[in-house]
Formats: C-alpha cells, sequence, structure tokens
C-alpha cells in the first residue's frame, strides 16, 4: 500500500520530466513515436519492450493520468476512454459476450439503462433490472449465466445507496463481476475496491475534471481484467486523447478539496430546502431523512455534491423555478465549479419510457442541482426567486 497521503499522491501521482526540467506536466501531443530501428519496433509490437507505439493505445500524458487515478482508487491498473458512457461500453464487451446475462440497477443515469436496453441487447446479451438497495433482489436475478453486476452508488439524480461490501459477498460467492461507478463520489469520498467491488467506472468528465472542459473516462480494476478492456479501447478506438488527459490529470490535483467544498455546499442548501413549504421532498444522503443516511455515512467520507428536490405543481413549477435562476447554468452536466440545474425527466433521463421513469423515480417535478463552489447564501437566494 502506498504510504503517502490521498492528497498528496493526488498531486504527485504519475508526475514525470522530458527531461527540460519542466514543473508541469507536459502534453504529448503526437499521433505515433518513432523508433531508433526497425527490430526496436518489432520488439515494441510484440510486446517484448515496453514503450511508445501509437496513440490510440500508448501515450504518457494518458498513462500518466492512469496512473494517478489508479493510484487514487487503489486499483492495480487503469484504461483511460473518450468519454463515461465510452468506459461503460468498453467494459461490458470487453468482458461479456453472446448469451450473457447482466443484473443492473435501474436507478442509473438514463443513457447507461438505453445503452444496455439497446445496443447491448444487440449482441444477445440480457439484462435484469433490480431495485439499488434491496439485496435480496440482486440475488435472486441471478441466473446460471449471470457474469455481471452493474451499479452506480449513490445513484443520479436521487442518491440511493446499496452495501457494497454486502452485494460483493453475493457476487464473489457465484464468481460474478461487481462493477460499481463511482463517478458521483469518486476516490475522495468512496472506494468501491477497497469494499469488495471488482471495477469502478468512471465519467472524469464530472468532478474529476471539475470545471466543465472536456470529456474523460476510466476503467479501473486489477491487472487481469484492466487488459482485456485495454485491448478492446485498442482495438475499436475509444480512447482518451493526450490533451483531455493532461487536463483531467491536472483536475486530480484539487480532488479532494473541491469534493470537500461540494460536500460543505450541498449540505447547507439541501437543509435549506428541505424547509421549504413547496418542495415536496428533498433527496440527499447527507440529510438524516434520508433512508439511506446511515449506510452511506459507513461507506462514504462525504455525501457528494448532488441535490435532487420535487416541487408541487410538477413540470410547470420545476420549469419556472428553473429558468428563474439567474446564478445557476441550465445544464444536464455536473460535477463543476459552476452550479448546474436540469430537469431530468426532460434532459438526462428522457430516452426513458414512463414506466422506465417511473421505477427509476424519476417524477415531473424533479430537480437535479450540481452544487458547485460559488458562495451558497448567492446560490439559496438564486433558487428562491423560483419558489
Amino acid at each position: 500500500m502506498n504510504p503517502l497521503n490521498f492528497n498528496t499522491r493526488a498531486i504527485r501521482e504519475g508526475y514525470r520530466t522530458t527531461g527540460e526540467q519542466e514543473h508541469s506536466e507536459a502534453i504529448f501531443l503526437t499521433s505515433s513515436f518513432v523508433f531508433n530501428s526497425a527490430e526496436q519496433a518489432a520488439k515494441r509490437f510484440s510486446k517484448e519492450e515496453p514503450g511508445n507505439i501509437y496513440a490510440r493505445f500508448t501515450n504518457p500524458s494518458v498513462d500518466a493520468f492512469e496512473q494517478k487515478l489508479a493510484s487514487l482508487e487503489g486499483a492495480q491498473a487503469c484504461v483511460a476512454t473518450s468519454s463515461g458512457m465510452a468506459a461503460i461500453f468498453a467494459t461490458l464487451m470487453a468482458l461479456l459476450k453472446t448469451g450473457d446475462h447482466i443484473v443492473a440497477s435501474r436507478n442509473m443515469f438514463g443513457t447507461s439503462i438505453v445503452l444496455l436496453n439497446t445496443i447491448i441487447a444487440k449482441f444477445g446479451i440480457s439484462v435484469s433490472f433490480v431495485d439499488l438497495s434491496d439485496l435480496d433482489a440482486w440475488e435472486h436475478s441471478i441466473n446460471s449465466n449471470t457474469k455481471l453486476f452493474l451499479l452506480e452508488t449513490p445513484s443520479n439524480p436521487l442518491g440511493q445507496v446499496v452495501d457494497i461490501v454486502a452485494l460483493s459477498n453475493i457476487t464473489k460467492a457465484r464468481h460474478i463481476l461487481l462493477a460499481v461507478d463511482n463517478a458521483i463520489l469518486t476516490p475522495a469520498l468512496q472506494q468501491p475496491l477497497a469494499l469488495g467491488a471488482d471495477i469502478v467506472i468512471h465519467s472524469a468528465t464530472k468532478y474529476i475534471d471539475g470545471q466543465g472542459r472536456c470529456l474523460a473516462g476510466a476503467v479501473l480494476g486489477n491487472e487481469a481484467i484492466i487488459e482485456q478492456v485495454h485491448g478492446f479501447v485498442r482495438t475499436t478506438g475509444p480512447s482518451l486523447s493526450a490533451f483531455n488527459a493532461w487536463i483531467v490529470f491536472k483536475g486530480l490535483d484539487t480532488l479532494s478539496l473541491r469534493m470537500n467544498a461540494h460536500c460543505a455546499n450541498a449540505l447547507i442548501l439541501a437543509t435549506w430546502l428541505d424547509k421549504q413549504p413547496t418542495v415536496k421532498k428533498v433527496h440527499y444522503l447527507g440529510l438524516k431523512s434520508h433512508p439511506h443516511h446511515l449506510l452511506a455515512k459507513k461507506q462514504q467520507s462525504g455525501f457528494g455534491g448532488i441535490v435532487s428536490f420535487e416541487l408541487q405543481g410538477g413540470q410547470t413549477a420545476a420549469f419556472k423555478l428553473i429558468n428563474a435562476t439567474e446564478i445557476f447554468s441550465i445544464t444536464a452536466n455536473l460535477g463543476d465549479t459552476k452550479s448546474t440545474i436540469t430537469h431530468p425527466a426532460s434532459t438526462t433521463h428522457s430516452r426513458l419510457n414512463d414506466d422506465e421513469k417511473l421505477d427509476a423515480g424519476i417524477t415531473n417535478g424533479l430537480i437535479r442541482i450540481s452544487v458547485g463552489l460559488e458562495a451558497v447564501n448567492d446560490l439559496i437566494n438564486d433558487i428562491n426567486k423560483g419558489l
């Protein structure tokens, strides 16, 4: 185990110099790499000699990001991808085959559900959806061909949680892989591998970058698993660019500081919203009233920056509030230093049918806020305009 503190590793891990003594990491903006001889090229391609070959699957900037994130997640290896959805797709395609079965949480990002129901289904891979926190449902959905459990905890946008340790006990007894999307909390607040997960998936577009600058994704786990995922990424091409790798690499420098600040602002905002008469319900794990508060407190070191709440008056009231804000950015992205606000039923989960929205708890009066790093009193005053 690395003896250095998380924050030290977030700043120093993966750092390397080109020999020019630069203090900020260089960006390797090149499509290919030159070999000293034909013999060296042959050795690189046959893996007899380590080194860079072609930027689709070897690049120092990408390697540095992968090394740093693997250290923070406590993983043996990492492969970076062009986006979070690319990371999920690469994981499924690399580790599953026709005839396999997935058990997945119905409380996930809408596009993840669409991916499973459309693209993945075309390859003859079947999916059963269960409520995230219902351990019995997970176990009872296992078939003889079940190969993988897929979930995000906390869920987006309602902040539901599952006991990762208990779920890993179920999967390990049946030799099933457990894949956890950790984009909402990042390794600064939760480390699923230490709790028994086999795979961690990230949309690094979110909090890892933290400033809405680029798209990026990552898959982490042991070397055997990541070698398979890397092989898929190398062959099919959803790899991370050097420039985006450099951005998310630098984003990790301030990850812990930002996540703590997001959590602090979110708790204040959620507590205030919980007292407003036109707010029917607030979904935030930091509130003691949340049904999963104690479990979250046990397996997380913070409650995150996502606050969702339901308004009386449905979509009309939700749109009115969103349109009345002046500070919040009306966008479906999250994890930014800038606070964002969206209506999940008509944006992030709009491709789900009515039954799927109902199963996922997405109502027409639901608003999701990604609480940023502005002064929280300004955010409260901005929301109050629409209330």
